[in-house]
């Protein structure tokens, strides 16, 4: 890093103006120009030619980025992003920015270098941005003892020709004109190409010709120079030979030896460098999932309502929507969490590194326990809603009860205290006085018939009260006040009957048919308020059972309706008899009945109600009726699906569980078939949404029990999300089995035989051995362990390995992890620092 900074600096963002310096300063030679030109373009044309191409004129054929683009390709390797193929002046800018943007990717910084001028075709913008190029990816990576790469290059020059007359490399410029520096480097490196006892200080011409026709036909380095430019020129342009030169320094710096140490360098420097983006990535997901986790949970754990159904409703259908819309992208950030945090580990061990300990807090342990608490606070949540609606529900039911029996008590009880108050009996007749005292008789009967209503309406009020009703303040002053007033009546009652017993010692005559149609109409008239009462009476059933019994109630109650039609007909009659009586003998004021306020034309009026209210009650019954043959079609529906994803998820998971397993096929036959297991699932995704949306269907049709299946929705979820997650997980495994495969160069059968003998010996298969069982299972794969102390003591520091956070069993990976270093070798230590002993030189 210090070395390119350092180049980046000295050679990229100073090449303007250094050359303006120069031309300030009357230093800037016209022939250096000359020589750039073409030493670049030579350089250009060694590297493009491997994709078949060469460019002519370096400041023309660039201008449309095109073949700038193709350079930087094939000497960096990399692939750069599409270019615009369009041949207008903005698509030429697009490449050639493309083109300075991937370079300044690798860390060099282009200051006064823009696409235009390239573009233009400005020759000394395009010539300091090849050169920026050519320092970038031909002479940075040139180091020797910690210099920069201007510096080693020259180093490296000197070490190689200090042994021969006549050289004495000190820069880039003079120290190369008379061409023995060039033919003592070729003769360092390759003596069978130059005989250098033979060349003279004194022919620089034929000097340069020779290393440059050496060297264009033997090291593969085309001409860069003219040897003529070179002489004739008092300062030759040190960039052009600088260039040329590192052509040198990589066609003999490539022996095998210092190949293979420097890939297995980058590849260790590679693997570090993709470990630390994995740990980055994973404090960076559990960081954002536990987050999201801490918001989510006070609103999940939050029981506060407005105590009102339209209000509980309105928060089923936000957690309907967290749980369609907000977890699921969540679900599958765990998964990738888990992931990830595998196959780091994977790495981690296949390069002998300490295993990855996540920051406080932020363990796989940590996030699954979350998850945990989470999915139990959705469970708790969404049961509490429920119980919450059905709650609600009643209360709205019980409340309007409430009401319509208030509204009907208090309709019965209107003028009745004025009229238990009133002296009229005083000034009354003996038989006005006995019509007086059979009136009230009557009201008695009424009102010990009323006594029912008044305590049903007691008992709603408490329930209102046990369950909070909202308001329920009102609903008790409103109980309270029917009840005192129902003690008045009765106070005042007794005392009225006190007054009409005392007044019937001198009282006596008596109407027997006004008297017979009272005690008749009363409890006549009781049965029909009743009725009227019960055919209104609303309800609220959740099954076929409970309407089907309400509609056979209605069907006894209609079979009596006979009975009570002969019991009004014999009423009426009573009244027709009175009126023939009174007409028969003119009685004055005899059709005023003095022991009841009943009249026929009520009664008559109240039956036709009932008789009416009858067909109505059938309707609402029978629309009742219906909807429940819907509730339990949507039963059905739920049941049906329910009963074919059911199955379908647990099959799916056992066969997942037994691909896991390994032992059907190879790995790469495992990891197809998961993948194929892993497409059918999300293909068949269409059928849980569906599920979701009759259970939607279902909730909001209140019900609430399903014996049609054993499955619920929430149960169905949890195993959709667990079949997602085994399949990840076993992906991951398989994907880590077969990197621990390919690095450690073991075979399948090798694999195959270790996956065999580990579920050999998990009987159960947990995934995991006990001490004795891998002790089994290592002898049965050929590996010795004495039964002596000494064969304990090995079998211990085995186990040290396998199960270093001595959990009491060996999973898996641990066992294939151990089995493959006993069988292949690896990058270690030693040899890693051989390798850099290698690069160095010693």
């Amino acid at each position: 890093m210090m070395m390119e900074n350092g180049l980046s600096m000295e050679y990229g963002d100073g090449y303007m103006e250094q050359e303006e310096e120069w031309e300030r300063e009357g230093l800037l030679d016209p022939a250096w120009e000359k020589q750039q030109k073409k030493t670049f373009t030579a350089w250009c044309n060694s590297h493009l030619r491997k994709a078949g191409t060469s460019i002519d004129n370096i400041d023309e054929d660039f201008r449309n980025g095109l073949k700038l683009m193709l350079l930087l390709e094939v000497i960096s390797g990399e692939t750069l992003p599409k270019p615009d193929r369009g041949k207008m002046r903005f698509h030429k800018i697009a490449n050639v920015n493309k083109a300075l943007d991937f370079i300044a990717s690798k860390g060099v910084h282009l200051v006064s270098i823009g696409a235009e001028e390239i573009v233009d075709g400005n020759l000394k913008m395009t010539l300091g941005m090849i050169w920026t190029i050519i320092l970038r990816f031909a002479i940075q990576d040139i180091s020797v003892e910690e210099m920069t790469a201007k510096e080693g290059l020259l180093l490296w020059c000197q070490r190689k020709t200090a042994p021969y007359k006549n050289v004495n490399v000190q820069n880039f410029h003079l120290s190369f004109k008379d061409g023995l520096a060039f033919c003592a480097l070729i003769h360092r490196h390759r003596p069978d190409l130059i005989d250098y006892s033979k060349l003279s200080k004194d022919n620089p011409l034929e000097n340069l010709n020779t290393a440059f026709d050496v060297a264009e036909k033997y090291l593969d380095i085309p001409r860069m120079l003219d040897p003529d430019d070179l002489i004739n020129t008092p300062k030759p342009d040190e960039r052009a030979i600088m260039t040329y030169v590192s052509c040198y320094y990589h066609a003999f710096q490539g022996a095998q030896q210092a190949e293979t140490a420097a890939n297995r360098i980058c590849k260790v420097l590679k693997v570090n460098q993709e470990n630390e983006r994995l740990m980055e990535e994973y404090e960076r997901l559990a960081s954002d999932l536990l987050e999201w986790i801490r918001r989510t949970m006070p609103w999940l754990n939050s029981r506060q309502a407005d105590n009102s159904l339209a209000g509980v409703q309105k928060k089923l259908e936000e957690y309907r929507t967290y749980r369609r819309k907000h977890k699921p992208p969540r679900v599958e950030q765990k998964a990738k969490l888990e992931t990830n945090f595998n196959t780091l580990q994977t790495k981690l061990r296949l390069s002998n590194r300490p295993a990855y300990l996540p920051t406080e807090g932020k363990t796989v342990a940590d996030i699954s326990n979350a998850w945990k608490g989470l999915e139990l606070a959705e469970k708790a949540f969404e049961e509490w809603l429920l119980a919450e609606t059905m709650r609600l529900e009643r209360l709205e039911h019980l409340a309007q009860k409430f009401k319509h029996k208030a509204d009907a008590h208090e309709d019965w009880t209107r003028g009745k205290e004025e009229m238990l108050q009133s002296q009229d009996f005083r000034q009354c007749k003996l038989n006005e006085l006995k019509a007086l005292k059979k009136k009230h008789e009557a009201f008695e009967s009424d009102l010990a018939a009323h006594q029912d209503r008044v305590e049903q309406i007691a008992a709603i009020a408490q329930e209102l009260n046990t369950l909070e009703y909202h308001d329920c303040i009102s609903v008790n002053s409103r109980c309270q006040r029917i009840c005192d007033q129902w003690d008045r009546l009765g106070a005042l009652t007794q005392r009225r009957r006190t007054a009409l017993d005392e007044a019937e010692r001198i009282l006596e005559k008596i109407d027997i048919l006004h008297l017979e149609f009272a005690k008749r109409a009363a409890p006549f008239n009781n049965w029909l308020d009743g009725t009227r009462e019960d055919l209104v009476d609303m309800f609220i059933v959740h099954t076929m059972e409970e309407i089907q019994g309400l509609i056979q109630a209605h069907d006894q109650f209609k079979a009596t309706l006979g009975e009570a039609d002969k019991e009004f007909n014999l009423i009426v009659n009573l009244v027709r008899e009175v009126e023939s009586i009174v007409k028969q003998h003119q009685i004055p004021g005899g059709l005023e009945n003095p022991y009841t306020t009943l009249t026929a034309n009520e009664m008559t009026r109240k039956w036709s109600d009932v008789r009416q209210l009858v067909p109505q009650r059938d309707q609402t019954l029978a629309n009742e009726l219906r909807k429940q043959q819907n509730n339990e079609m949507l039963r059905r529906q739920f049941a049906e699906k329910a009963n074919i994803v059911g199955p379908w998820i647990e099959r799916q998971m056992d066969a997942v569980t037994a691909i896991g397993m390994g032992l059907q096929g190879s790995l790469e036959d495992q990891l197809h078939r998961l993948k194929e297991y892993e497409q059918a699932v999300y293909a068949y995704k269409p059928n849980i949404e569906e599920l979701e949306k009759i259970h939607q269907a279902v909730q909001e049709s209140m019900i609430f029990e399903n014996r049609y299946t054993n499955y619920t929705m929430e149960t169905l979820r949890v195993g959709w999300e667990q079949l997602l997650t085994s399949i990840n997980r076993n992906i991951n495994e398989v994907e880590n089995q077969i990197l621990t495969r390919d690095s450690k160069g073991i075979s399948q059968e090798q694999l195959n035989e270790f996956r065999s003998s580990f579920n050999h010996f998990d009987k159960n298969r947990t995934g995991r051995l006990s001490p004795e069982e891998f002790k089994s299972c290592l002898v049965s794969l050929g590996y010795s362990i004495g039964k002596d102390r000494q064969g304990e003591m090995d079998f211990q520091r085995i186990l040290a390995v396998v199960d270093p956070n001595s959990t009491g069993y060996v999973h898996f990976d641990a066992f294939l992890d151990f089995m493959t270093r006993e069988s292949t070798d690896t990058d270690t230590a030693e040899q890693v620092i051989d390798s850099f002993r290698i690069l160095a030189a010693d």
